[in-house]
């Protein structure tokens, strides 16, 4: 059953802080969005709005979060918000902000996703087109120990592995099975740090906007004294104390595995960045965001490559045919040596796939560049034609009693040549509705993946006399 887009019903808008930048008062609007835009970041904050596009290409930075550079025009930390609107079934949506970066709230997803259910979703006219993925897709980064695979699946589900070989974060492991309940087994998981990466962090003058309940702290050493009078000052937080490894903080954790679903809400929000739903487990062992987004857009062009060939009829001759030669000389009048379609492999109402495999026995070989042989392109339009006839035919209830004529032939061209060994994949598509019995076809033909030759036909099927 078809899907159809969906966006938003109403804006919504949301205030929080910068993480890294520390500007305050920051204000994201969500607003709905017309079919096929996909999700678009809006900068109200500069001249002319400039719009950025979520997508894998357009990641530049991923240092402690994921950043979108177009044209110098940043937009950072997204991937909370982008893991929010995923989950939350939507297609279409304009995100406006009126800074370079999206609040942290409280270092989860949880005020976007409460956000976007105040905003309701409002389904669209057109239907979602979701990819299906065919094989495994695998990223790894021998660097980080980083490892990816994404497995063909009915749905979308995710599988994280994390380990950072400490006492007090070791291995951790999380999944969601269905992003239905992304509200409340994942977007409630804050983000998290260790404090030495803390303390670096703030002599780089980054999360500027850090606080201690934005953030998960994990302490894996005793602080002296001047460090944490550092602390103090610092988040403005006179009671800091760590007397003990652990956590900084005393808010707690909201589930044992925490920092396992956080990591997992950080890979719902980078993938989204292939900017298609497609169904597969994902399975990440020590997933960070440069590996997500590498992984991203790995899938991304995968998607893209396959979707440039899935016209191209696929043959797989461990199949059985729909016809083979026998049930073909049953329906064509022709007959060897000019019966030139070997089988009849897809065959509906409005398409056909036949397949001539070229030989060297083929007997217009002994004439036609006998040292360098090259099948004729007559004779590959002639048996794009047959396998059109085929089409033509299975309109009627009594074939046999039918014939076709190709009456005009347009735009023919050959793309690349025909030799023998080659297996020459015809695909033919009525253009309209057969009509006093004349019949419209686009007909291509493959190698491979490479055309080599297509032509616009019209047939007449005429009952014999």
């Amino acid at each position: 059953m078809a899907v159809k887009q969906k966006t938003i019903e109403k804006a919504v808008t949301i205030h929080g802080r910068g993480l890294h930048t520390g500007i305050e008062n920051i204000t994201l609007t969500f607003k709905p969005a017309m079919e096929n835009t996909g999700y678009v970041f809006k900068r109200t904050d500069l001249p002319e709005q400039p719009e950025i596009a979520a997508t894998a290409d357009l990641v530049k930075e991923t240092a402690r979060g994921t950043t979108l550079i177009k044209n110098n025009i940043r937009i950072a930390t997204i991937e909370h918000c982008l893991a929010s609107i995923f989950t939350a079934n939507i297609d279409n949506i304009i995100i406006e902000v009126n800074a370079e970066e999206i609040p942290i709230m409280d270092g989860s997803a949880k005020y976007f996703v409460e956000a976007l259910e105040e905003a309701g979703i409002q389904e669209q006219g057109e239907e979602r087109v979701e990819f299906q993925l065919d094989e495994p897709i695998k990223y790894s980064d021998p660097k980080t120990g980083s490892e990816f695979i994404a497995i063909p699946d009915d749905h979308i589900h995710y599988s994280v592995m994390i380990d950072f070989h400490t006492d007090v974060l070791g291995t951790q492991n999380a999944e969601l099975n269905n992003i239905a309940d992304f509200k409340k087994e994942v977007a409630p998981c804050r983000t998290f740090v260790f404090i030495d990466e803390m303390q670096q962090l703030i002599r780089q003058n980054l999360i500027r906007g850090g606080e201690l309940d934005n953030a998960i702290v994990f302490v894996n050493r005793i602080l002296p004294a001047e460090e944490i009078e550092a602390l103090k000052t610092f988040f403005n937080q006179p009671n800091v104390e760590v007397t003990k490894e652990g956590i900084l903080n005393t808010c707690g954790l909201s589930f044992n595995n925490e920092p396992a679903r956080h990591k997992l809400l950080d890979i719902v929000g980078d993938l989204a960045l292939v900017g298609r739903r497609f169904n597969a487990h994902i399975i990440a062992k020590k997933p960070g965001h440069a590996a997500n987004v590498a992984f991203a857009l790995k899938i991304k062009k995968f998607i893209e490559s396959r979707e440039k060939t899935h016209h191209i009829p696929k043959y797989d001759p461990n199949e059985e045919p729909l016809l083979d030669i026998v049930g073909i000389s049953k329906k064509l009048p022709h007959r060897p040596p000019f019966l030139l379609i070997d089988k009849i492999i897809e065959l509906t109402d409005t398409h056909v796939v036949g397949v001539k495999n070229v030989t060297m026995n083929e007997p217009f070989f002994v004439g036609h560049f006998p040292g360098h042989p090259v099948m004729p392109g007559v004779l590959q339009i002639e048996a794009m034609a047959q396998c059109g006839g085929i089409l033509v035919l299975s309109t009627v209830p009594d074939p046999e009693n039918y014939i076709t004529y190709f009456i005009k032939i347009d735009n023919v061209r050959f793309r690349n040549k025909v030799v023998p060994g080659d297996t020459l994949v015809f695909r033919l598509d009525l253009t309209s509705p057969i009509r006093r019995g004349l019949c419209q076809m686009s007909g291509k033909g493959y190698v491979g993946n490479q055309l080599a030759v297509e032509a616009e036909m019209l047939a007449q099927i005429v009952k014999e006399k």
